[in-house]
């Protein structure tokens, strides 16, 4: 870790403290900064091969989502809804006193980061937007309910219907904690090539304090930065398909499509930072 240096930091936030862990160059004129947020079952170090590359040339700030690695909730059952979630990536911008930043998010890390650019607290702060294998939850929602009242689209919506039935069986008590304990860490951990811990069993809250909940949020908010996402074409979860529409309030859309899946930043780094690299330069 000595060759990254990392600087690790506590963040206290209402409810919790964020583990905030930054590397390479410090924050100045010419050094770009990117924000990464992991997603689930995850923490930070599924970005550390993509941070080793970047180190030299950027100022990289990543943090533990609040159910997730070494950062903590305080109380319980905690918050976990999508605006404290929010709340959480602005206070880790505003601890790090970084503006113009290139936030990054991975899965849930990139549903935190869609509503984050929709915020107005946004201005000034995040000056870009790179999401991979995560949808706007309610861009999602109007996306399922659309194609549900249109017969011709009814093949796209099975498609993503079946790569979702797992959010179905996260919503259920108890069994998806046990099937986590009992066989589905050690898998992941095997295919990951690092340890979780609890951390699948502690973002299960996640799902259970927000999927329901999108059928009441209002239409997105118009996004004016400029926004990649990034489309694995062998995502088991998330039907190409889903970004059909975000054009109509994402004004500067980019849509890179990669042979690859889900879990594509962690299993093909070098592919991972050349696209960070090269979206940066195109400012």
């Amino acid at each position: 870790m000595d060759t990254l240096r990392e600087r690790r930091r506590s963040v206290p936030v209402r409810g919790a403290t964020l583990a905030v862990f930054e590397f390479g160059r410090q924050p100045g004129p010419g050094v770009p900064t990117l924000l990464l947020v992991h997603g689930y079952p995850d923490d930070h170090r599924v970005f550390l091969r993509s941070i080793e590359e970047l180190a030299t040339t950027h100022h990289l700030v990543a943090y533990d989502t609040r159910n997730a690695g070494a950062s903590a909730v305080v109380g319980s059952p905690g918050d976990f809804t999508l605006g404290t979630l929010v709340d959480d990536v602005f206070a880790v911008l505003a601890d790090v006193g970084a503006a113009g930043v290139h936030l990054v998010g991975h899965d849930w890390g990139s549903i935190q980061g869609w509503a984050a650019v929709q915020d107005p607290r946004a201005a000034g702060l995040i000056g870009r937007y790179t999401s991979v294998s995560g949808p706007d939850l309610r861009h999602f929602s109007h996306w399922i309910r659309s194609r549900s009242r249109n017969p011709r689209a009814w093949r796209q919506l099975a498609g993503q219907l079946l790569r979702s039935w797992y959010i179905g069986a996260f919503l259920l008590p108890v069994l998806p904690e046990a099937a986590w304990r009992l066989v589905l860490t050690r898998r992941y951990e095997k295919l990951a090539k690092r340890d979780v811990g609890n951390d699948p069993v502690r973002g299960l809250a996640l799902y259970r304090s927000n999927i329901l909940a999108a059928r009441n949020w209002p239409a997105a908010a118009h996004v004016t930065i400029p926004v990649q996402v990034v489309v694995p074409a062998r995502d088991p979860f998330l039907s190409p398909d889903l970004v059909e529409g975000l054009d109509a309030w994402v004004d500067r859309l980019t849509v890179v499509r990669v042979d690859s899946g889900h879990w594509w930043p962690a299993t093909r780094p070098a592919e991972f930072v050349q696209l960070l690299r090269n979206s940066g330069a195109a400012d």
